[in-house]
């Protein structure tokens, strides 16, 4: 019962929010957010830390096409909906010193897109997470549209053509899955089971992972995310970013490796390879952005390239595999962070200076001290410095591609040194220096702005220091995720 009230909370809160008006709006958001979030804690104390699935809900829905509510929590989606729900309360705390037109309704969307969020990191049967999935892209999609830039209409939807696409693609995946199974029903356990041909595994694997790749991004499938994630407004920009890719990621874990492992197989070295061309593309378009906005957009695309590669590749690498897998859920982690508390320093600039082109900024250490540290420890952990939540993820990753491939791992290993530069210029360009007409009148974060970037700076540090807690939480989950698909395999061959 405690899952359904994880899930649903956020929804009631949509509702509750969506009837009242002005600063009680936020109010209610800010309350309903945090209320999911001491769930989720409550939920995590009473976690162990093994192989099963935990908190299982199974009750029929519509029973004449073997439809279930079906929804547990394991070591995998316990670092998603941590990642949410840590996530959720930032975000709307981020937005207190913004004024929105609507603003019941805006906060209301970020509840009912958490609810949907978190019904895809929890959903155990193949209808419910498609459920999921369309549910999170609906108020995202209004979100853009009602609160974006100039251009949000165009962009938004090439994002909503995309992502619409690709979720019928998996629909048509998640059908055909269906109608092999002789039970007739959705159950993730019972497409676990089933026993595929290579053609057959081919195809459904090109099925989902479109919708995950375009979800991602990964290259070519890209192309919408850095024009929505400039247009989008800011708390958008952190939802899309900071959780929602985490999507693409999570569905390949859990629905594309242990239903199609043989499909997998034959079409990992191609994954991989698109993977590392995403890194350096949008390392090498990062140099070039003068918008700062836009040049964390590729930096995202970058770091998911990374923990993309890393997947596929620990995938095949039996034992070695593990630690590969523990460095995405890691990085699933540290760079939902960084990105958002990225994107939030941006914002805090944009609305005080109303431009995020970094030729004319320069020199706001000066004037606004405690933004430029907190800035730098998030420029920190976005470049993998040991100490930071970034290292230990990337350095698994890295170890991972490198094993399957020297040579794929040490190009994927310029997403460290592009990365380190491209930001680290733009920090430079943006903070030190001397003022100018424009920088000279920038104040200092005050009150909930550094509320959410003290908070994102200790988890930084935090997590680079210890990051054992993280890595003991989905160990067993992930290592039984390995094993199924390495038996399976075994019996196909």
């Amino acid at each position: 019962m405690e899952l359904l009230l994880l899930i649903f909370l956020p929804l009631a809160g949509a509702v509750i929010t969506s009837l009242l008006n002005g600063g009680a709006a936020k109010i209610s958001a800010l309350g309903f957010a945090l209320l999911s979030l001491c769930v989720s804690i409550f939920l995590l104390s009473k976690f162990t830390p093994n192989a099963n699935m935990q908190f299982v809900v199974n009750y029929p829905w519509i029973q004449q096409l073997g439809i279930s509510f079906h929804v547990g929590i394991d070591g995998i989606s316990m670092i998603t909906v941590i990642l949410t729900n840590v996530l959720i309360p930032l975000i709307i705390l981020s937005t207190f010193n913004r004024e929105y037109k609507n603003e019941n309704a805006f906060y209301a969307l970020i509840l009912f897109m958490q609810c949907g969020l978190l019904l895809v990191f929890t959903a155990l049967d193949g209808f419910l997470f498609y459920i999921g999935w369309e549910a999170a892209l609906i108020p995202i999609y209004f979100i853009c549209a009602m609160w974006g830039g100039k251009d949000r209409i165009k962009v938004n939807m090439k994002f909503f053509v995309y992502t619409i696409a690709g979720s019928l693609f998996m629909l048509l995946g998640i059908i055909y899955l269906y109608l092999q199974n002789p039970a007739h029903n959705f159950d993730i356990n019972a497409f676990y089971s089933l026993s595929l041909d290579s053609d057959q595994q081919g195809w459904i694997f090109w099925a989902f992972f479109i919708a995950f790749a375009i979800k991602m991004p990964i290259f070519p499938f890209h192309t919408w995310q850095p024009d929505t994630y400039t247009e989008a407004p800011a708390p958008g920009t952190m939802l899309l970013s900071g959780i929602m890719l985490k999507m693409g990621i999570y569905g390949v874990i859990r629905w594309l490796l242990p239903v199609v492992p043989q499909g997998v197989q034959d079409w990992a070295h191609l994954a991989i390879i698109l993977s590392v061309i995403g890194i350096v593309y949008a390392s090498i378009i990062a140099f070039t952005q003068k918008d700062a906005k836009r040049l964390v957009a590729y930096s995202s695309i970058a770091h998911v390239g990374l923990i993309a590669a890393g997947i596929f590749a620990s995938y095949n690498l039996g034992n070695l595999g593990q630690q590969g897998m523990q460095g995405v859920m890691v990085q699933m982690l540290s760079h939902g962070i960084n990105v958002v508390g990225l994107f939030f320093v941006l914002d805090i600039i944009s609305s005080r200076l109303k431009t995020n082109k970094i030729e004319e900024l320069g020199g706001l250490a000066k004037v606004a001290p405690h933004l430029a540290i907190t800035f730098l420890i998030i420029v920190l952990g976005t470049v993998a410095l040991p100490g930071t939540n970034g290292f230990i993820g990337e350095f698994l990753l890295l170890f991972s591609v490198y094993n399957y491939n020297a040579w794929l791992g040490a190009i994927a290993g310029f997403t460290i040194i592009f990365g380190a530069v491209y930001m680290f210029r733009m920090y430079q360009k943006v903070m030190l220096g001397t003022t100018n007409d424009l920088t000279i009148t920038f104040t200092d974060i005050k009150g909930t702005e550094k509320i959410v970037l003290y908070t994102i700076c200790v988890l930084i540090v935090a997590m680079g220091v210890y990051p054992k807690p993280i890595l003991h939480l989905s160990e067993a989950s992930v290592q039984q995720l390995l094993e199924q698909v390495n038996q399976k395999l075994t019996g196909l061959n």
